[in-house]
């Protein structure tokens, strides 16, 4: 792992953030997306999320509602607003009549 170390470090609440601070920060960082795969999210249906324990922030794909889910520490946030997609499409038109005539 290489250090990053910028030339001008970020303040904090006004205050000069140490170089030490700035690579346990970028550390973290690496960890836990590391960790995360934006492709892939566990799936559990509503009984089997319930049925689990969970630690803040976890990311999972509920089965039962159809959308992605971040539980906060006491409940479950919906990332966006569960779509209906159809499950099947039917089409039903007519023609009229068509003459078709040779020269």
């Amino acid at each position: 792992m290489s250090k990053l170390l910028p030339t001008r470090l970020p303040l904090a609440q006004g205050q000069a953030v140490t170089a030490d601070v700035f690579n346990r920060l970028v550390r973290v960082l690496e960890i836990n997306l590391g960790a995360f795969d934006p492709s892939f999210s566990a799936h559990y249906t509503q009984a089997g999320r319930e049925s689990n324990q969970f630690a803040t922030g976890s990311i999972i794909f509920n089965t039962t509602d159809m959308v992605h889910q971040a539980y906060d520490g006491t409940r479950w946030r919906n990332l966006y607003e569960p779509q209906v997609y159809p499950s099947g499409v039917s089409v039903a038109s007519t023609l009229g009549s068509v003459t078709v005539s040779t020269p």
